[in-house]
């Protein structure tokens, strides 16, 4: 009889998933060099290996139409293109018959060749991004002579949990929802990629286990537990069962959230708030309105940067933002400008290498270096406020200066396009993301002068607690409870309403269930989460009175000395 096993981690995204697993994980595709004596069976084997990956990338390639469009599925003929090169072909089929090796020899030597002379191609950027494709197509038909199978989200067409090391945005941007029903990864937080993408998706989903890919192997069966973090290896009947009914209850209250769909965001005792979705892109909005959402509190332009050869155009950005401000129909919509740099490179725009990307040159101390870049995203930004209530938000503000300068070029851009279209971007307000400790402190003084905060506490908790957000050695620093930043944000809220201005969050925090009474308690006016939080935090909210969660804040600040603590009191009172 085999015993279930175990694995704890992070509970990252809600939600209960049984399938197998599926690693996400390269085998192992080392092999030895030797001398063969029939060529002619050798370069059978090539032309298989090459048959076969051309089959499987035509799968994959179909698969990535249906999912994600056209023009994300087209890399993959570059990949079918260069399994039919009748060049490489034959100087793989010559160094068989010349030098008497063996395929897989014959075909790394070959390949390696030519992606170093595209690498090589300084002048030519786009050969020298060829010089991956060939590694990758290279791997893939290596796998095939080796005969052992590589990963591919794309081309899953059964149930599975996902297990990997690390999840990265392009693996998400693969995942069809039809068929994964979970993951599980060794790294990560609830602040990381894959924790905010799997919310996003709405796939269940536990980061953070540390060993997940060394104690799961391919094609266990798995329970994946994303309400409480925990991952069950060969599950027995009985808690197969258990989880099966925990799923059916969970599905019963996700079905309660979605009456809410169309009702406003009120706490018990009648007091009004406002509940925001985060996006990335315009895709997002299929997700937002399904949700409810009664603003979005947070764009993150960034993607439209990423996901570009080339800077994206004024008009290209007014599109996106257009879409999505019409879309909203007269609903707020908060857009950041442009947080690239760091950690967030973009292979265009070549930026100095940094000790420190999270304390460097990134987001609008870029804008600001590089006005260029700065005034065509203002331009955009301004021209899309005639479609609805658009709202700027700048990002990484650490100084009152800074704002101020952001502000000025502002107007200028705005000016001129007045001379065009007179009133266009007068009713634009401006508002900071709080996520420098220096600009939450001086929040008193900030507030004179902005028309809005939005808290951003994935930042601001890291910067708060000197620890790195995506290193696990120091993950157990993110504390979002922790009283030292509870005091903190309740100084930021308090400072926005001394001077009449909102106070939103649009970090993880504001969509986390066991922060929710304390930030009702401290009177936060926005709540900007994933769109899949959405409902619940409705839900919650409505079980809550303002009165009570206020005095459970007096209560936090007044005795608690540390993240448990806290989360220890809110819990005893609100069982009363």
């Amino acid at each position: 009889m085999v015993l279930s096993k175990e694995i704890k981690g992070i509970a990252a995204s809600d939600g209960i998933g049984i399938a197998k697993a599926y690693l996400l994980v390269d085998p192992d595709l080392s092999f030895e060099k030797h001398t063969i004596s029939d060529t002619d069976a050798e370069i059978k084997r090539i032309h298989d290996s090459f048959d076969a990956s051309i089959d499987e990338l035509k799968q994959i390639q179909a698969n990535a139409k249906a999912t994600l469009g056209d023009d994300e599925a087209a890399v993959f003929d570059a990949h079918i293109a260069m399994l039919s090169d009748p060049d490489m072909i034959k100087q793989i089929e010559d160094e068989i018959k010349n030098d008497k090796v063996n395929a897989e020899q014959a075909l790394v030597d070959v390949t390696t060749n030519f992606a170093e002379t595209l690498a090589a191609m300084t002048d030519n950027k786009y050969m020298q991004e060829r010089a991956a494709d060939v590694k990758d197509v290279a791997k893939r038909a290596l796998s095939h002579l080796l005969g052992k199978q590589l990963p591919s989200l794309a081309s899953i067409n059964s149930p599975v949990i996902i297990v990997a090391h690390e999840i990265t945005p392009s693996d998400t941007s693969q995942m069809n929802k039809k068929y994964i029903k979970g993951m599980i990864t060794d790294m990560g937080g609830r602040t990381s990629h894959s924790a905010i993408m799997s919310r996003t998706l709405e796939i269940p989903a536990v980061v953070g286990s540390e060993k997940a890919t060394t104690e799961i192997a391919n094609g266990d069966q798995l329970i994946l537990d994303g309400l409480n973090g925990v991952a069950i290896v060969d599950p027995d009947q009985a808690e197969v069962r258990d989880y099966q009914q925990k799923a059916t209850q969970f599905a019963a209250e996700q079905a309660e959230w979605a009456k809410l769909v169309d009702e406003p965001s009120v706490s018990k005792d009648g007091k009004q708030f406002e509940i925001a979705a985060n996006i990335g892109t315009p895709a997002d909005m299929d997700d937002v309105l399904k949700a409810g959402a009664e603003a979005v509190g947070l764009f993150r332009t960034e993607f439209l940067y990423m996901d570009s050869d080339a800077l994206p155009t004024e008009d290209q950005q007014f599109s996106a933002y257009k879409k999505v401000v019409e879309t909203m129909a007269g609903k707020p919509v908060v857009i950041r400008t442009m947080d690239i740099g760091g950690d967030k490179p973009l292979p265009y725009l070549p930026l100095p290498e940094e000790m420190n990307p999270f304390l460097g040159y990134r987001a609008i101390r870029i804008s600001l270096d590089r006005q260029n870049i700065f005034r065509t995203q203002l331009r955009a930004l301004i021209r899309a406020s005639q479609f609805g209530q658009l709202r700027i938000m700048f990002p990484m503000i650490a100084t009152l200066d800074e704002f101020r300068e952001a502000k000025k070029v502002f107007m200028e851009e705005k000016q001129n396009l007045q001379k065009e279209t007179p009133g266009i971007g007068d009713d634009i307000k401006l508002g900071i993301m709080i996520e420098i400790p220096a600009a939450a402190i001086f929040a008193d003084q900030f507030a004179k002068e902005v028309d809005f905060f939005s808290i951003g506490t994935n930042d601001l908790i890291q910067y708060s607690f000197a620890a790195d957000r995506g290193n696990d050695a120091v993950s157990y620093l993110y504390q979002p409870l922790n009283p030292a930043l509870l005091r903190l944000i309740k100084h930021v809220i308090d400072s926005a309403h001394a001077e009449g201005k909102i106070a939103a969050m649009c970090g993880e925090m504001a969509g986390d269930q066991r922060a929710l009474p304390l930030l009702l308690g401290m009177g936060l006016d926005e709540y900007s989460m994933s769109a899949s939080s959405i409902l619940r935090s409705r839900s919650q909210m409505r079980s809550l009175t303002t009165t009570e969660c206020a005095a459970i804040v007096d209560e936090v600040l007044a005795k608690c000395q540390t993240a448990s603590e806290v989360e220890k009191l809110v819990n005893e009172r609100l069982a009363k």
